[in-house]
């Protein structure tokens, strides 16, 4: 392995792949589905697009490498290749200990995120992206279920002509290696973009060894003007990842590179095998009218190892160590979009109707076979989960005055979820079932544009958030089946703010927030290494955005982001904080602050340079401490981070070669890069990496 002290990585991060927050001009986003700039819309959307010139120096394996400028939203790099990034907006997302909920996930308009609100990233590709848009606020609340916050990730156009060839090689600490190579070109009405890329790492801590491949293509083709189709098809797979589990307070402190004897025992690990593909239509017609169809299908197998005793396993209801899912999953979304006048002001309207499906073969195994632990056993459960919703929506959007503007919408949801259990025994009895969902979820906003520079705007919308399918797994009684007593989480959030670009390409952004939450999922038993959940009492968020880009010289810019958020329990419940418990019995009192939301998070970026030759970045990170569990009687120490990093571009005729070197956690700071909250055998946390160091070079050549 090699040193953190000491390693060196090969990196090119190509054109695409070198992202870096929020342009200084406002630019179109599409995240309330009404192509506007930014600076019009009465929300609160933070832009990450691709620039080539001054890099994050970011191994671009994770998106969480490129969102820590984005103010409310906290994306914590696990360190843990076996589970998701972990990401929260304004806390919404926090809690989650498998996947990502509470957010909504698309790439290039196909819903990452499952019709249950369960969605994973892993198959975002940072090498080919053009850009990432993130929609904070009561707006984010018309993307239905799990709508907390919407992330959406675009796969750059082909060049308008002429082709480029884009590769990379990287190796770093910890024995981390990437390469990838990648291709885009224009071949008269239709263009090209193609990227693989191959990840390996032993990892920071023992027992974190990985291996993941990613294929993204984007074809488009213009028939004219007018017509436009997009195929964009990727397949990602991770045929082995450990897991390390996370660790005690104890452990953590002892050392935190360490993995648990449980992780070792079981060998704990996960294998994704996932291969999506959409198509889009889109027709821009010349009396105002607009149309975009999408159609999308894909399939996810998951093979994942847990560290369940085998005693427990005795149980002859017990769903084994072992969980085996087959997902297959569809969707459509059809919409329609006016542009003209209203009264004789500018106004925009659009309808659309989206429906998506999931098909989820879920089975479990023993994970022993006689004496030998952590391989597949015999089967335990065996079941199809099918899960769909149809949602029509409507949007629109009406400059009433010179000053001020109006953006409001509605959608109705549909969701339904089928258990059909196909383990039947005379021990374990049939657990079919069923639960819908209905919904209707609005938002509006008014935006007053103070002068040319300044906006002031406020909104008010209402959400909602169903279980996932992983929630519904088990019920707090310990019998086998779904828990369908599980209610949807309900929300009601509000914002004001203001929005200022000035003549010196100066920009700052302000958001004060509320929102209140009823129903709110939370953990209430934990038995035979599963977790239960219920509905817990009312919480509340209410919190302070504020980012800033100021230009500190010709060449030279400085970022900063700040996020304050408090975020509790309104009514108390109870819970459970060990294992077994099959009967909550703990206290939450009123008051008690959120697990996984940190109560404040700064980020401060500084580049240097022009578009050849030197540039440098410092960044410092600090995050509040974290509390791990609902009681609140754990907490992750708070913690300050710093990076830098420096490179050269060298131009040519028609190639531009980069070299770079960066270094992570420069003082070595011993820290809890993300928590598992509330997990039952008080292994809440996942430790960060030490010092680490890679450098690259990349190639981009064009023709």
């Amino acid at each position: 392995m090699l040193g953190a002290s000491a390693s060196l990585a090969l990196v090119t991060a190509a054109f695409a792949q070198n992202l870096q927050p929020t342009p200084l001009e406002p630019i179109t986003v599409t995240a309330t589905r009404l192509p506007v700039s930014s600076f019009e819309i009465p929300a609160s959307i933070s832009l990450v697009t691709a620039q080539p010139a001054l890099s994050e120096g970011t191994l671009t394996a994770q998106l969480s490498e490129i969102l820590d400028q984005v103010p409310g939203l906290v994306a914590r790099d696990r360190q843990n290749y076996a589970q998701d990034t972990q990401i929260a907006i304004r806390g919404f997302g926090a809690r989650s200990t498998f996947g990502i909920r509470g957010i909504r996930l698309y790439l290039d308009g196909i819903p990452a995120s499952q019709p249950d609100g369960q969605g994973q990233i892993a198959h975002f590709d940072l090498a080919s992206a053009d850009r990432v848009e993130v929609l904070r606020g009561p707006f984010s609340t018309l993307y239905g279920n799990s709508s907390g916050g919407v992330i959406q990730m675009f796969t750059a156009d082909p060049p308008p002509q002429g082709s480029e060839i884009l590769t990379s090689l990287a190796a770093g600490s910890f024995e981390t290696y990437r390469a990838s190579a990648g291709a885009r070109g224009t071949l008269g009405p239709a263009g090209y973009v193609f990227n693989y890329t191959h990840l390996a790492t032993e990892g920071f801590r023992s027992h974190s060894r990985a291996r993941r491949d990613l294929l993204n293509a984007k074809l488009v083709w213009a028939s004219s003007p007018d017509h436009r189709f997009s195929l964009i098809v990727n397949h990602f797979a991770m045929p082995h990842a450990e897991d390390p589990l996370g660790l005690t307070r104890a452990q953590f402190d002892e050392n935190p590179r360490q993995a648990t004897t449980a992780a070792r025992q079981f060998d704990t690990r996960k294998s994704v095998d996932q291969t999506q593909g959409g198509l889009i239509y889109e027709w821009q017609g010349r009396d105002h009218h607009t149309v975009r169809a999408l159609a999308y299908a894909g399939a996810r197998q998951v093979r994942q190892f847990l560290a369940i005793p085998v005693a427990p396993q005795a149980n002859p209801k017990h769903p084994g160590g072992v969980i085996d899912l087959d997902n297959r999953f569809a969707g459509a979304d059809l919409r329609w979009g006016f542009h003209g006048t209203l009264s004789a002001r500018p106004y925009s309207f659009v309808a659309g109707l989206a429906y998506e499906t999931l098909t989820q073969a879920r089975r479990g195994y023993e994970n022993f076979d006689g004496d030998r632990t952590g391989v597949q056993g015999v089967l335990r459960r065996d079941e199809t989960n099918t899960v769909y919703s149809l949602d029509p929506y409507a949007q629109a959007d009406w400059q009433f005055s010179e000053r001020a503007s109006l953006m409001a919408g509605l959608r109705h949801s549909r969701v339904r979820l089928d258990f059909d259990d196909h383990y039947v025994t005379d021990d374990n009895g049939d657990d079919s079932g069923a639960r819908d969902y209905f919904a209707s979820t609005a938002a509006a906003g008014v935006l007053l544009k103070v002068n040319d520079d300044l906006r002031i705007h406020t909104s008010y919308g209402i959400g909602f958030e169903t279980p996932t399918l992983a929630e519904l797994a088990y019920r707090p009684d310990g019998e086998p089946g779904p828990n369908l007593a599980l209610n949807a989480a309900r929300s009601r959030h509000a914002e004001v703010g203001a929005k200022l670009r000035l003549a010196t390409s100066a920009q700052a952004q302000l958001a004060l927030f509320h929102a209140d939450t009823r129903d709110e999922v939370a953990i209430c038993a934990n038995s035979g290494g599963r977790s239960a959940f219920c509905n817990a009492g009312r919480t509340q968020r209410l919190g302070a955005e504020a980012h800033l880009v100021l230009p500190v010289s010709q060449v030279g810019q400085l970022e900063l982001s700040h996020t304050w958020l408090r975020a509790v329990v309104r009514e108390g419940y109870l819970t459970c904080t060990s294992t077994p418990c099959a009967m909550p019995s703990i206290e939450v009192a009123a008051g008690n602050r959120l697990p996984g939301v940190p109560e404040s998070k700064t980020d401060l970026l500084l580049r240097w340079g022009a578009q050849t030759g030197w540039h440098a970045q410092v960044e410092a990170q600090y995050l509040s401490k974290v509390y791990v569990n609902d009681v609140n009687d754990e907490a992750a120490p708070s913690y300050a981070l710093v990076h830098v990093g420096a490179g050269y571009v060298f131009p040519g005729p028609g190639t531009r070669l980069r070299l770079f070197v960066q270094a992570n956690n420069l003082f070595d700071a011993a820290y809890a890069g993300s928590v598992i909250v509330n997990d039952a055998n008080r292994r809440y946390y996942e430790p960060g990496p030490g010092f680490n160091v890679f450098c690259g070079l990349s190639l981009h050549w064009q023709r």
